[in-house]
């Protein structure tokens, strides 16, 4: 098992962090709203209580695996001793969408705004990620290699680990619905990614989708705990930060591609859900990802 230590990575070239894995048994990390620059994977291993994330909140049990993206607002909220252990890693020290097949964590584990953000995690597939911890641990401590070669391919193998069990979890599937939900809320999904570059509103979608809008607002909340607004906005950010993060474009082209005329109108939207600028996002999170390969 992994212990109280706390190891840190810090990038050189500008202090900021790269990669850190502590153990934790408390909520004291957690208990106020956090907005990082960097991945986060937190497995509360004991405990429960109340996530609040984005625009939703979710009750959550003891081995629960929970992923967060950049600038994704959450805290846990809970009265009772939680403990278990955080990996956190900024894009700099790994960049999940450089090779996207290569974990397949980027709109699986991450950036998944039709799911839950964490995974139950049951006994056999808790054996396993404690091993994968240990593997990390092992590099981690390893006196004779100051490099950690072995930490990203580690660190790889844990994302491609969560990204298959969530990806073959049946704990998201539609339940207490009507039959005819699931169909109707694929089709959402699909409008959503064709269009919503183009279409912002939800009676954009309830037309699309032959549907009055109020019901299909209620199916929405019904099934995805947050109102179709808010799951719009959520892809818009979303296409928002690989655009801020993969390209050089400027902030006037990107908002322009997401169908905002007005660059100002862009920066308001994406700074009231990340609480920072399309600027600041860029200059702290990364850029030009792809064009450096």
């Amino acid at each position: 098992m992994i212990d109280q230590n706390v190891f840190t990575l810090i990038n050189q070239q500008n202090r900021n962090l790269a990669f850190k894995m502590f153990s934790f048994c408390d909520n004291s990390h957690f208990d106020h709203l956090q907005r990082n620059n960097f991945y986060s994977l937190i497995w509360v291993k004991d405990g429960n209580g109340l996530l609040k994330v984005d625009f939703s909140e979710y009750l959550f049990q003891a081995n629960a695996v929970f992923a967060f993206a950049p600038y994704q607002p959450f805290m846990f909220s809970t009265d009772k001793k939680i403990s278990g252990i955080a990996l956190q890693f900024h894009s700099d020290f790994y960049c999940i969408h450089r090779n996207p097949k290569e974990t397949n964590c980027d709109t699986v584990l991450f950036n998944n705004i039709y799911q839950e953000p964490f995974i139950n995690i049951d006994n056999l597939t808790e054996n396993k990620l404690n091993q994968q911890l240990e593997e990390l641990k092992f590099e981690i401590l390893n006196k004779e290699n100051d490099n950690y070669e072995l930490l990203i391919p580690n660190l790889k193998i844990f994302l491609v680990t969560l990204s298959r069990i969530k990806a073959l979890s049946k704990s998201n599937e539609p339940m207490f619905i009507e039959a005819e939900t699931p169909f109707i809320l694929q089709n959402l999904k699909n409008k959503i990614e064709e269009n919503f570059k183009q279409k912002h509103s939800p009676s954009d979608y309830a037309t699309l989708l032959n549907i009055s809008a109020n019901a299909l607002a209620k199916l929405v909340k019904t099934h995805y705990n947050k109102t179709l607004t808010d799951l719009i906005t959520e892809r818009i950010i979303i296409e928002a930060k690989r655009e801020l993060y993969m390209t050089s474009k400027p902030i006037k082209e990107i908002a322009w591609h997401l169908g905002y005329s007005d660059e100002f109108h862009f920066s308001r939207l994406f700074k009231t859900n990340t609480d920072i600028s399309p600027q600041l996002y860029r200059d702290t999170v990364g850029f030009a990802k792809a064009e450096l390969n």
